[in-house]
């Protein structure tokens, strides 16, 4: 994925600064010089970078710290700050309401893949209950109607566009005022782009901005745009007011830091990112939760919230008391393989959880882990109750493991790499036994009584060591909370 190079590189400055014995200036400028390389290398724009530098080291001001502080935990305090800075503006986006009619216009260069985009934001408040509509006012690309059309009719939602119309403005106001009077709440307006910027396609916008008063403007940006991003994003809100940004292409070999610049430039929030080209590789972009993936510490949160949406209401329950046991079978593994890969795209999936499944979704490889988890079902399905409702692996002799690999028509070798993981898994489900279930039994609350003890049994030791133990987990927790009852990366209530 993209800036998932980015990620690692400065993973590993962080990981070099924390196997020094003496943690001085010397240290903190090859830390800082090395992240300083790695964000250059991927595109953000050289000012954003040196405005970092600079605030770090005035956070960091080893002469002044007193012996007893954790230096290593205040700089990858005061990087992890910095980067949530870099990417929050400060100000959160308009949000359309429900049974309210609301206009968001999308504006940003051909070929950033703002059609798609439309769709896949009119799907995503859809399925929240939302009674979206789209509007194609882009008339210089031919096929854009078609497209727009077709991506629509898929999603079943209902658009507005025509052949012979050439005037933009014209369609965009038909447009609105058609779905307005059909009581659409989320009205969404495609408009054109241009291979580069050009004065005709910042008065058309101005235009079609000015005749249907949005409540909204997203600009969308190619994540491979590369240090042209700052220059395209300023020149985009000096024409519309743009109120947040979707990033899209996440998913390729881009660099991608570019277009983080973006948010600078428009100060304006990322709000989503694309992630592929299929309806539901579109995630919902928080800037606490997404550092934390980038640095590879996982985002707990986002795991149970997309955990909350596949699992239906009534099964929470059990689901949370079996977790508080500390019990896994393989009846478990079974339901949460089922739960994950109806979660959405198991890279992202996986990318989530801090090291617990990082085995299973090695770089490069989602097609076969995907279809690792689809064989062990496989083999699953020819058990028997009493292997699936059993917690010891030692009830699987070899006449069982034959039957079942005939059963499954795979290897032998095969169900045994199967239990293997099931052992490991079971050894990480186990760590989470004594959790506190919340009363009302639902997903939600869970992450408000996962204390830092819980998931420091969870965390793989090198991480947990790279935060700065349990006061670095501690304290990270409470950085990342900011009010929420999700508290960032891994939930919890600092006590």
């Amino acid at each position: 994925m993209v800036l998932a190079e980015l990620g690692g590189q400065i993973a590993s400055a962080l990981q070099k600064m924390s196997n020094s014995t003496i943690i001085d200036e010397k240290a903190l400028n090859e830390c800082l010089k090395e992240i300083t390389r790695a964000l250059l290398h991927s595109d953000v724009s050289f000012p954003l970078v040196r405005e970092m530098q600079n605030n770090i080291k005035k956070i960091v001001n080893l002469e002044e710290l007193a012996a007893g502080h954790n230096k290593r935990r205040i700089i990858e305090q005061a990087i992890f700050s910095e980067l949530c800075k870099m990417l929050d503006p400060g100000k959160p986006a308009f949000a359309p309401k429900k049974a309210k009619p609301s206009v968001v216009m999308f504006v940003g260069l051909q070929g950033a893949g703002k059609t798609t985009t439309c769709t896949k934001y009119a799907y995503y408040h859809q399925k929240k209950g939302y009674k979206p509509a789209l509007v194609c006012a882009d008339t210089f690309r031919a096929g854009a109607f078609d497209q727009l059309k077709q991506n629509a009719t898929k999603a079943r939602i209902p658009f507005y566009g025509s052949y012979t119309e050439s005037d933009p403005v014209k369609i965009a106001v038909e447009g609105v005022d058609t779905f307005k009077k059909e009581n659409c709440d989320l009205i969404i307006v495609d408009t054109s782009g241009r291979h580069k910027q050009e004065a005709t396609l910042f008065e058309e916008m101005r235009q079609v901005a000015e005749a249907t008063k949005p409540d909204l403007v997203i600009f969308v940006m190619d994540s491979s745009i590369g240090q042209a991003a700052f220059d395209q994003a300023q020149a985009f809100k000096q024409s519309v007011a743009v109120g947040a940004v979707i990033i899209t292409k996440m998913d390729g070999h881009a660099k991608g830091g570019g277009a983080l610049s973006a948010v600078a430039a428009t100060k304006s929030p990322v709000i989503f990112i694309g992630t592929g080209e299929h309806m539901d590789e579109f995630e919902v972009f928080d800037v606490k939760p997404f550092v934390s993936r980038l640095l590879g510490m996982g985002d707990w949160s986002g795991f149970v919230d997309k955990l909350q949406d596949v699992v239906p209401k009534d099964q929470q329950p059990e689901l949370l008391e079996k977790l508080s046991q500390g019990t896994f079978t393989l009846r478990i593994m079974y339901d949460q393989f089922q739960n994950i890969l109806n979660m959405g795209p198991l890279k992202e999936v996986f990318s989530m959880l801090p090291g617990g499944a990082a085995d299973m979704m090695p770089k490069g490889h989602e097609k076969e882990s995907q279809a690792k988890v689809k064989r062990y079902m496989t083999m699953m399905d020819s058990m028997t109750n009493e292997e699936l409702d059993s917690s010891n692996p030692k009830v699987f002799n070899e006449s069982r493991m034959m039957r079942i690999a005939r059963g499954s028509g795979r290897l032998v070798r095969e169900v045994m790499e199967m239990l293997e993981e099931y052992k490991r898994l079971a050894k990480i489900w186990s760590k989470m036994k004594g959790l506190k279930i919340p009363k009302s039994g639902d997903m939600s609350a869970l992450s408000r009584n996962m204390n830092a003890q819980h998931m420091s049994k969870v965390l793989p030791p090198q991480m947990l060591k790279q935060i700065g133990g349990m006061g670095g987990l501690q304290s990270l927790m409470k950085q990342m909370g900011s009010g929420k009852d999700m508290m960032g990366m891994f939930g919890g209530k600092d006590k």
